[in-house]
C-alpha cells in the first residue's frame, strides 16, 4: 500500500478559493488530521459553497464536528481526501492540549447535567414526602 501524500498546514492555506479551496479534517479521535480537495463539491454542499469557502485552506475540524454531519457527509468526506497533515512537535502538542480542552469541557457539562438531575430528583422525593404526610 502507497504512504498517503504529507502536506503542511501552510501547502494547505495555498488552496483558499473557490476554484481550489482545501480543508484540513481529522484529529487523534478520527484518525488523525486529513487533507481534503474539496473544490468539487462545493456546489454541492446542503449548506452552501461560502460555508466551505470561509474555512478553505485552513483547519476545519472544530466546524465540522461542531455541525453533527451525517455518517453519509462521512463518507462523502472521504471521497475527497488528498492526503495527510504532517504537523511538527509544536503543531501536534498543541492540536492535542486543543482536544484535551474540548473533550474535558465536554465531559463537564454533561457532570453538570447529572448533577441537575440528581438535584431534580432529591427535589421532587422530598416534594412528595411533604403532600404525603400532610394528607
Amino acid at each position: 500500500m502507497a504512504a498517503e501524500k504529507e502536506f503542511t498546514a501552510a501547502d494547505v492555506a495555498k488552496h483558499n478559493t473557490a476554484e481550489d479551496c482545501w480543508l484540513i479534517i481529522g484529529n487523534e479521535n478520527t484518525g488523525g488530521a486529513k487533507v481534503y480537495d474539496v473544490t468539487s463539491y462545493l456546489d454541492d454542499h446542503p449548506g452552501g459553497a461560502e460555508v466551505m469557502l470561509d474555512v478553505g485552506g485552513k483547519d476545519a475540524d472544530e466546524f465540522f464536528e461542531d455541525i453533527g454531519h451525517s455518517n453519509d457527509a462521512r463518507e462523502e468526506l472521504a471521497k475527497h481526501v488528498v492526503g495527510v497533515l504532517k504537523l511538527t512537535e509544536e503543531e501536534k502538542e498543541k492540536r492535542r492540549l486543543a482536544a484535551e480542552k474540548k473533550s474535558g469541557a465536554d465531559s463537564g457539562g454533561m457532570s453538570m447535567i447529572a448533577v441537575l438531575v440528581a438535584a431534580a430528583g432529591i427535589g421532587y422525593y422530598f416534594y412528595k414526602q411533604k403532600v404525603d404526610s400532610s394528607e
